[in-house]
């Protein structure tokens, strides 16, 4: 009776603070009817038979009620109701007046956002005891969620102070080390979220947004920070807050927090020893052996062969054959001899002054390419790598590669990327300077342009040749540009080899579950300056005398294995000796060989194209005309279900101007194209057509892509279904991008070479956005990697009063990079045409008629070898009625005409022409308009010279012959110094061996290309005309 009265004396103190409280028998109605001073109540619900306030807790009757419930407790507590239980416990253990009643749990479901009251008994603090009536202090509500704040904190910004720099410098000017913290949480991290140390052994429930609990629901705070503290904050920092999936940000949690995530066994960490010990062994061995030779070695980022090899590794066994790789010239030949493992006799040979076996002028060591096909001896499955040749020009191999990927996807049906996939490494200058980077970006979740996720490694040397960080970049990182499409970016201090792997790890199986892009951030030094003969203590004197005080990697994994009895020295020591025996054997090898072969570094070899081919020979161009008809009656016809898919008024009338064409036999611009790619589909080739606009022409020409006018996203495409056989057509609208966009056709053209790959410009002088792939891959490709392409580049060009943008394709840029000599005519022979296109670096031409651009495109395909195919475009010739040809000049036995010569009646008599006009391009149509007004058709004959390069030195041999009493002209739209004149003139000398002089009729130099005044360019045109026109 004794502890009854103690229970209730516990309570009856509170009686005098009760309004109107009589003593103890009214308390307990008093509070169940109260309120509370608490501003938050989480509130328990539960029904009774009876009303709860007509059962008064301390009355009369009720005490020997209590006492009769205490009694059987102590007898046994199970005999009571849970809440009896947990009223007595808790008032026997000594708890506070009003702290010991404690409601029964609700039966009802919670609410949105709201949590039973007794899901945070175990967490608050003290005596673990919630406040009478289900009301929690508020502090317990703000430091739950404060510790909420806190987790999220740590995984938003747990990477601005990981100890990610292995030279201890302050990293991006944020960073401090870990170990300076002791577990202090930073912060700069948690902000304004900080509890005392009085709360840092308190119990928290963790949300469901974090996984460092594993099994465990609750923790320490403690324990919550250090956990934190070793996922986010260590030697791994990692960026993905800004995603906004949380199916992708739950995934990323999982894979970082997740207590032993990171933990290996022997083999794993044996095999990383190895392979780090490769990448070592192989770049020392380099620099024994050749000193004072650049190669642009990985010393200080050597775990990046490991890296590249976990991702290999993890995403052959996740399904992927065949992976595309792209990279810059550092560690290229680490990357070629243990990644791919090309033979090191091929690899040492490059350096050896050894004549080329084969043809091409050849490139650096550390630019070339190759492809490898292995055995993964990891997975035991096989992989194909291939590495992207590449020029210095850092991040613009990065589309190239993305295309070639993406072709291989397309070809082996590999619609998800599960077979297929593109690795990218980078540089840290170069990722964050280099605007490709955001254009390749950017294409990664186009539809026709997706490669369905990217790995990148950016290896970063906190340098940039001898430029610092400070001054390279306006962002923290240099990764930042990966944010723009969501890709998580992992930063990885490059001495911890089994973070860099972890993160490896991660990122690949990323990729191989969600199909996005993600970046490996791996934070290292370059031991050496840009180069091996470079001298960094100029510019960075600081950081290089600490680099040279800095152990190598390898060294100081090597003594974490010993210290952790996973290796002997002995062992170490071994795995090394092994290595340096193969190189040497491989060195002794490599000097016996005689001759370089260039091909043994071809990245894109085409398998049986080349084989059993006369490579003189050319297939023929022409068609049947019933193919002619049957391409263009599917271009000229509605979709088949017609009425009900509605199509625009304006289209209507451009197919019916279509159907009499195809009725008369002739062809505008548009058909001419459409029978080229049509005739190609049927023969099974895959056609694909890429660029700004192209589906339905920047001139609203083209229409080959039909839109609903009532559905969205309701198309038809003619050329899709023109045979149930045929080759699959890819017409696609590309971002606003030429440099990333021209990368990727280039890339995607030379994957196979029985495809017609074609890029437009939206205007042809928008290319020089492009130079850089035009310069370094198309024109000088074959000659320095001995890789064919056969892309085809459509510019319109013209003048046509449009202005200084809007005119110029740069013809004259084109021609200055063709490799034809201008003195040298070459032998006549009946190959003397397919000859010239053998040897020549490209093809330049400028056709003036349907029928001859129909036929030059079909030759892409029907040549036994690639080339590249420049073509200037027309803009008004596309809707002129006199720019129209008949079939008669595209069904069998036709071909395309290098020259067209003059037709007119001025052949009749050919020796009284006074003078032969010889012309490229649209120009013709307004020389033939000022010929005929001016009466002059028998006087002056005009040749069209269509190819331009390589120049048909024997087409205008025999055109000249055929006038000899003219006298010889070129006439072109283009100022003097642009346009074909430069490269035409010493042609035409050679042509004509100084017996006859060409002159030039024409605009003169400009600094422009065009003026922007319509009258300024009637009276240019005027001139031009007046100058060809006379005698």
């Amino acid at each position: 009776m004794h502890r009854v009265r103690t229970v209730l004396n516990n309570l009856v103190p509170l009686a005098p603070l009760i309004h109107n409280a009589a003593g103890p028998e009214r308390f307990a109605s008093w509070l169940l009817r109260s309120g509370s001073e608490c501003a938050v109540m989480v509130s328990s619900t539960r029904h009774y038979n009876a009303p709860v306030q007509a059962e008064p807790f301390l009355n009369g009757s009720s005490s020997a009620y209590v006492e009769e419930m205490y009694n059987a407790w102590l007898a046994d507590p199970k005999s009571v109701h849970v809440s009896w239980d947990s009223f007595f416990r808790n008032s026997a253990a000594g708890a506070a007046p009003g702290q010991a009643y404690q409601p029964p749990p609700s039966l009802a479901i919670p609410g949105r956002n709201q949590v039973p009251v007794t899901s945070l008994t175990p967490y608050l603090g003290g005596s673990g005891v919630p406040a009478l009536g289900g009301q929690i202090h508020e502090k317990v509500i703000d430091d739950h969620l404060a510790v909420q704040a806190i987790i999220r904190s740590y995984q938003a910004r747990g990477h601005l102070v990981a100890d990610l720099d292995p030279l201890g410098i302050t990293y991006a000017d944020l960073h401090g080390t870990y170990t300076d913290r002791k577990g202090a949480p930073p912060e700069q991290v948690v902000r304004h979220h900080m509890l005392d140390e009085a709360d840092m052994d308190r119990v928290f429930k963790l949300p469901s947004t974090t996984f460092i609990g594993g099994k465990e629901k609750s923790l320490s705070l403690r324990e919550i920070l250090q956990r934190l503290e070793t996922a986010y904050c260590r030697h791994i920092g990692c960026e993905f807050m800004f995603i906004n999936s949380l199916e992708q940000c739950n995934w990323i949690r999982q894979k970082l927090e997740s207590p032993g995530i990171m933990e290996m066994d022997n083999d794993e960490k044996r095999l990383i020893l190895a392979r780090l010990t490769r990448a070592t062994g192989f770049e020392s061995f380099l620099a024994r052996k050749w000193s004072s030779e650049k190669r642009f070695g990985l010393e200080g980022c050597e775990i990046l062969i490991p890296a590249m090899k976990q991702v290999i590794d993890k995403s052959t066994e996740l399904g992927v054959e065949s992976i595309v790789m792209g990279m810059p010239h550092r560690g290229r030949l680490n990357v070629l001899a243990n990644v791919c493992r090309k033979p090191l006799e091929q690899i040492f040979t490059q350096f050896a002054a050894l004549e080329a076996a084969d043809d091409g002028s050849g490139d650096v060591k550390y630019h070339l390419g190759t492809y490898i096909e292995r055995l993964n001896r990891v997975t035991n499955k096989n992989i194909r790598l291939a590495v992207v040749a590449n020029p210095s020009h850092l991040e613009a191999v990065d589309p190239v590669v993305q295309g070639k990927t993406r072709a291989e996807q397309f070809y082996r049906g590999d619609g998800e990327g599960k077979k297929v996939m593109s690795l990218l490494l980078h540089g840290d200058a170069a990722f964050c300077g280099q605007g490709i980077v955001y254009e390749t970006f950017h294409l990664s979740d186009l539809p026709d342009y997706t490669t369905h996720g990217t790995v990148h490694i950016v290896v970063n040397n906190q340098i940039g040749f001898t430029t610092d960080p400070r001054h390279s970049r306006s962002s923290p990182y240099c990764t930042d540009v990966a944010r723009v499409v969501n890709a998580p970016i992992f930063h990885v201090n490059s001495d911890d080899p089994e973070s860099v792997m972890h993160v490896c790890k991660i990122a690949a199986e990323w990729r191989a579950t969600f199909h996005k892009d993600v970046v490996i951030d791996i934070v290292c030094y370059r031991r050496n300056g840009h180069n091996e003969i470079d001298e960094p203590m100029f510019t960075q004197p600081l950081m290089y005398r600490k680099i040279k005080n800095t152990t190598p990697g390898l060294d100081k994994y090597a003594e974490r294995l010993i210290q952790e009895g996973v290796v002997t020295p002995e062992e170490v020591k071994d795995v090394k000796d092994k290595y340096e025996k193969i190189c040497e054997e491989s060195y002794v090898n490599a000097r016996k060989e005689t001759h370089i072969k260039y091909k043994d570094w071809l990245d894109s070899p085409w398998s049986g194209f080349f084989e059993g081919k006369d490579p003189l020979k050319v297939s023929p161009t022409g068609l049947k005309e019933d193919t002619l008809v049957h391409i263009g009656k599917k271009m000229s016809s509605p979709p088949p279900n017609a009425a009900e898919f509605i199509i625009h008024k304006g289209i209507e009338r451009i197919l019916k101007s279509r159907m009499e064409m195809v009725e008369a036999r002739v062809v505008d611009w548009a058909l001419g194209e459409a029978m080229a790619f049509g005739s190609l589909l049927k023969e099974g080739i895959h056609v694909r057509l890429s660029g700004q606009d192209v589906e339905r022409g920047t001139f609203s020409h083209r229409h080959h892509v039909l839109h609903h006018q009532a559905v969205d996203k309701a198309t038809y495409r003619p050329l899709c279904h023109l045979y149930p056989d045929q080759g699959p057509y890819t017409v696609c609208n590309s971002s606003l991008s030429e440099f990333g966009v021209l990368g990727f056709e280039l890339g995607y053209s030379m994957t196979n070479p029985n495809a017609l790959v074609c890029w437009e410009a939206q205007f042809g002088d928008f290319n020089n956005t492009a130079q850089c792939i035009i310069d370094q891959f198309i024109s000088s490709g074959q000659a320095k990697w001995v890789r064919q392409s056969g892309l085809v580049m459509l510019l319109p060009h013209a003048l046509e009063g449009m202005g200084p943008e809007h005119s110029s394709a740069r013809l004259e840029r084109f021609l200055q990079m063709s490799s034809d000599d201008p003195d040298y005519f070459p032998p006549e022979s009946e190959e003397f045409a397919v000859r010239q296109l053998h040897d020549i670096n490209w093809i330049v031409a400028n056709c003036s008629t349907p029928a001859n651009y129909f036929h030059i495109l079909r030759r892409q395909i029907a040549l036994p070898f690639r080339k590249p195919l420049i073509l200037m475009t027309p803009k008004s010739l596309l809707r002129h009625p006199e720019a129209r040809s008949s079939f008669d000049l595209m069904t069998e036995n036709t071909e395309f005409l290098r020259v067209i010569p003059e037709e007119g009646v001025s052949t009749e008599n050919p020796s009284a022409v006074k003078k032969l006009v010889f012309c490229s391009g649209k120009v013709y149509y307004d020389l033939k308009k000022a010929r005929n007004e001016k009466n002059l058709d028998k006087d002056i004959a005009i040749a069209r010279v269509e190819q331009i390069s390589p120049f048909p030195y024997d087409l205008v041999k025999k055109e000249c012959a055929k006038y000899p009493n003219a006298i010889l002209c070129w006439a072109q739209e283009e100022a003097k110094n642009q346009g074909a004149w430069t490269y035409v003139q010493p042609r035409f000398n050679t042509t004509l061996n100084g017996s006859r002089d060409i002159s030039y009729a024409g605009r003169p130099t400009a600094a422009s290309p065009a003026t922007g005044s319509k009258m300024q360019h009637l009276r240019e045109l005027k001139a031009l005309l007046d100058d060809a026109m006379a005698a």
